[in-house]
């Protein structure tokens, strides 16, 4: 996606937000093409999807865009009584129909639909199936011909579409960078279903950056297993698949916004490189030991 972006921003003079859509559209249109190709030998194809979450800077200005309900949120320090902290600000959009906003939006898109949106199984999902709105892939719930496919029809239980019951057009949001802009936190929804975004920005500002996308995974599985009245040892020992059941996959990335390293007048490098500071990886030593010290902190 992000080589995409960059060939096309290279085209079209600049990064904007017809680029990002551009992007997001070769994207899926290559995607469709894999699922024909790949259909008659794994007809499973057609109902895998994902979700996706972009950001990128150019000219001091960051550009956030994404389908679904993996998340954005920037850290932004604030001076309150001669105190500095931080304060969090939602970037992007959560494409999920247990959100009372987009479950209209997709009600609006059907109106000949009583069950476009359906509660089950404790949650909103459209069909009674899914419960994100916009992703890459999930053709089977845009591409009627695929529900109509024989292989398809023998591989699941496809339901009958009039027309598409989701959608691969992506939220964009671009605002200036500025000077008390700090971080950004980019995780999928299993971040956010156990973090509030204002815990997620507390916990990076106050501890070290080496390790802290870690620290966040840490702080989350801990929610979980609090929830379910475990101890966090118990439920890291609960295999992969099971512990679907306890907790959602959890995928975080931070990035520093290091505006000390732009010119002399104060703005930010034109190069998103020079503009920014990756943390240690994840998986580290400094990592490693940042999860000891939450647990430690936390007991």
């Amino acid at each position: 996606m992000l080589s995409l972006i960059a060939e096309f921003a290279k085209e079209h003079g600049g990064l904007s937000a017809d680029v990002i859509k551009k992007a997001f559209n070769a994207t899926e249109e290559e995607f469709c093409h894999l699922v024909k190709r790949s259909l008659p030998l794994k007809p499973q194809i057609a109902s895998v999807g994902s979700c996706c979450l972009v950001g990128a800077i150019s000219n001091d200005v960051l550009y956030v865009a994404n389908l679904g309900d993996s998340r954005a949120v920037l850290g932004r320090r604030v001076d309150e009584d001669k105190k500095k902290t931080v304060v969090a600000e939602r970037l992007s959009t959560d494409h999920n129909v247990a959100v009372e906003e987009v479950r209209k939006e997709v009600e609006a898109l059907h109106p000949d639909d009583s069950h476009i949106v359906v509660y089950t199984r404790g949650v909103w999902r459209i069909k009674g199936i899914i419960q994100v709105s916009r992703s890459i892939g999930d053709v089977y719930l845009k591409k009627p011909e695929f529900n109509r496919d024989p292989i398809y029809q023998h591989f699941g239980n496809p339901i009958p579409l009039k027309r598409p019951v989701m959608t691969a057009e992506p939220s964009i949001v671009f605002r200036k960078l500025r000077s008390e802009d700090l971080f950004l936190i980019f995780a999928s929804d299993g971040l956010w279903e156990q973090l509030t975004d204002e815990a997620a920005v507390e916990i990076v500002f106050k501890n070290p950056r080496a390790g802290i996308a870690k620290r966040l995974v840490t702080a989350a599985i801990q929610e979980a297993a609090k929830k379910r009245e475990m101890r966090y040892n118990d439920i890291k020992k609960i295999e992969k698949g099971i512990r679907r059941h306890f907790h959602d996959d959890i995928t975080v990335i931070v990035i520093y916004l290091d505006h000390q390293k732009g010119s002399s007048n104060g703005r930010l490098k034109n190069n998103a490189i020079g503009c920014t500071c990756a943390p240690v990886d994840i998986f580290s030593r400094d990592a490693d030991q940042a999860e000891a010290d939450m647990l430690q902190t936390i007991s």
